[in-house]
């Protein structure tokens, strides 16, 4: 059964928009941790930063959430010197399941004029200056979205880590985990993982382990961390660790495929990979560009070094009819630069 996108691009930033002449972008990337806000000088090419708490409205609630939101656009637009009636466009990307709450919440406690959708449509803007492509992410979790030629969009994954996060940072870890069982049990081949998880974690043996993940019970973000182990593993050749990053190339890379068909994607598109499991480099990255190149042999696919607040700032310049004016290199290089400063 199939139906309509899982998630699709408002009409804002869909096709061409009327051009804005004002000066100032405001941009928002709003997670589980922490919220970020950027206001955007484009004709002085400065940025303003604002900060704040988590703002995903299934971790905090929904007040905490607009708060965190509200609270660091407030300190990026002060830092900026304006107010929000000097902005051309504001874009709020942000993680989590009810977009129609939150939506609500911001626009009535601003105007319609601000834009919110989910993060994975800041994190494809990222990866594709906000045209036709596809932002394939894989951090604690996973979640592959595109947008084709036509403006057709596609949401391939992202169903949690209980249902999907397939290739992810949890997922790796879990399967890691579950490697050092089927090791101690002789179900399965003897791994390095199994002494690495145990020392990981910082237990005497697996059987331990086991108690650690039903009765404390690990978060997400702590099984997620073990990915890097599996990683080293890995790159010293062990067997089932290599195993594992095939694995979650595979079932990466099927998503991807998924997203191109549905999308219409063809020739040349950037396929941009988001999210710290690539970090493991080569084990991970060339089976899964290996698997993508069978089906999209012309697809452009790197890894993606900009932060994810820059995908807001460019679907704002798209929204107000600037996105020609601004370079995403050029783009990364201020964000890169007010975040060390």
């Amino acid at each position: 059964m199939r139906g309509d996108p899982l998630v699709e691009l408002p009409e804002e930033l869909t096709g061409p928009q009327a051009r804005s002449e004002a000066r100032y972008l405001l941009g928002i990337d709003g997670g589980a941790t922490k919220t970020l806000a950027a206001v955007l000088d484009l004709q002085q090419g400065v940025l303003h930063l604002g900060h704040a708490g988590p703002s995903n409205e299934d971790a905090v609630g929904s007040k905490a959430a607009v708060g965190a939101l509200l609270g660091a656009a407030e300190e990026a637009i002060g830092a900026a010197g304006i107010s929000s009636s000097q902005l051309g466009a504001a874009v709020l990307a942000i993680a989590g399941t009810n977009m129609a709450s939150i939506t609500g919440h911001v626009r009535a406690a601003r105007s319609d004029a601000w834009i919110v959708v989910n993060d994975v449509v800041g994190a494809w803007a990222t990866a594709t200056a906000a045209g036709p492509g596809i932002a394939a992410i894989s951090g604690t979790g996973s979640n592959v979205f595109g947008v084709g030629p036509e403006g057709r969009s596609w949401r391939s994954g992202g169903w949690g880590h209980l249902l999907g996060d397939e290739g992810s940072g949890y997922w790796l870890g879990i399967e890691s985990i579950r490697a050092a069982l089927r090791d101690r049990d002789a179900s399965g081949p003897p791994t390095a993982l199994s002494q690495a998880a145990c020392s990981f974690f910082d237990v005497r043996d697996v059987e331990a382990l086991v108690s650690l993940v039903y009765a404390k019970p690990l978060t997400k973000g702590e099984i997620a961390g073990l990915a890097i182990e599996t990683a080293r593993i890995a790159e010293a050749g062990d067997a089932v660790a290599c195993e594992l990053f095939e694995r979650g190339a595979d079932a990466l890379a099927a998503q991807i495929v998924a997203v191109i068909e549905q999308t219409g994607l063809e020739g040349q598109f950037p396929i941009g990979l988001i999210g710290s499991a690539y970090k493991a480099g080569p084990v991970f990255v060339e089976p899964l560009s290996k698997r993508i190149g069978k089906s999209a042999p012309e697809a452009e696919i790197a890894t993606v070094e900009m932060a994810p607040v820059g995908g807001s700032l460019l679907l704002a310049a798209k929204a107000c009819g600037r996105e020609d004016e601004l370079a995403p290199d050029q783009l990364r290089r201020l964000i890169d630069a007010a975040l060390a400063s």
